[in-house]
């Protein structure tokens, strides 16, 4: 094996695969003369850098486990004008994390509420930001199921430590009061500490109805609305208007 060939070898051992795989393209340049060894270097370890960032990018949105990959630049705001582009793009600087403030969506099915949420979720993730996004319904799930193994407060401690957590559809099926409680117990123990966005199709005033307890409603929206944006979207569905076309 000669040199060339054993960099080569050591650039894959150390797991610089692009670097390795685009050293010949540069080796050649400076044989011609087109450009210096330190700029060459500098080049394929800009690339290399590029690339192990964009590879830990996906490794963080794969993690935060997002239904599908919505952006916030694909957001027609044009059919929705009611919301506010620029509070969004603010949203979008993750300020909100700063002060543990929280989103909340509210709008009938199909105005973009996921979507929007989906797309903060993945700025969370370019931003380095530990993000997780989960339906309502599999979350108080997983709650309950902990809550029988008797592993509740290890299960509840991971959902905690989320820097972001997303909470989609909170609404569209029944909660019984002890869910409501378990749901609460999590917004409470994220409470000041970190952030959550919701999205629902139940204005707040009538979340005593699906929570089955007006008692517990009012505790969770105590925690949630408490340092919060609450976004109200009247626009029409996307999902109809497609349909329709």
């Amino acid at each position: 094996m000669n040199q060339y060939q054993k960099l080569v070898d050591n650039l894959m051992k150390l797991n610089l695969h692009n670097m390795a795989a685009s050293i010949a393209d540069y080796r050649q340049q400076v044989n011609d003369n087109q450009i210096s060894l330190s700029e060459a270097l500098l080049k394929l370890t800009d690339k290399e850098i590029a690339y192990q960032q964009q590879e830990s990018l996906k490794r963080r949105i794969k993690c935060a486990k997002f239904p599908i990959i919505k952006r916030l630049n694909d957001f027609n705001y044009q059919f929705q004008p009611p919301i506010n582009q620029q509070q969004i793009t603010e949203f979008a600087t993750m300020s909100f994390l700063d002060n543990q403030e929280n989103i909340i969506f509210i709008g009938s099915p199909g105005v973009g509420k996921t979507h929007l949420s989906i797309g903060l979720g993945i700025e969370a993730c370019r931003q380095d930001v530990r993000t997780l996004f989960i339906n309502c319904h599999e979350l108080i799930l997983r709650l309950k199921a902990a809550q029988k193994k008797q592993h509740l407060e290890r299960v509840m401690r991971r959902y905690e430590r989320y820097e972001l957590l997303i909470i989609d559809e909170l609404g569209y099926l029944p909660i019984s009061v002890e869910e409501a409680k378990l749901l609460f117990q999590l917004i409470n123990g994220r409470y000041e500490r970190k952030s959550t966005i919701i999205t629902t199709n139940v204005p707040l005033s009538s979340w005593g109805t699906i929570l089955h307890s007006t008692a517990t409603a009012e505790t969770i929206l105590d925690r949630l609305v408490y340092h919060s944006h609450v976004i109200k979207i009247k626009g029409k569905s996307y999902r109809l208007a497609s349909v329709n076309s």
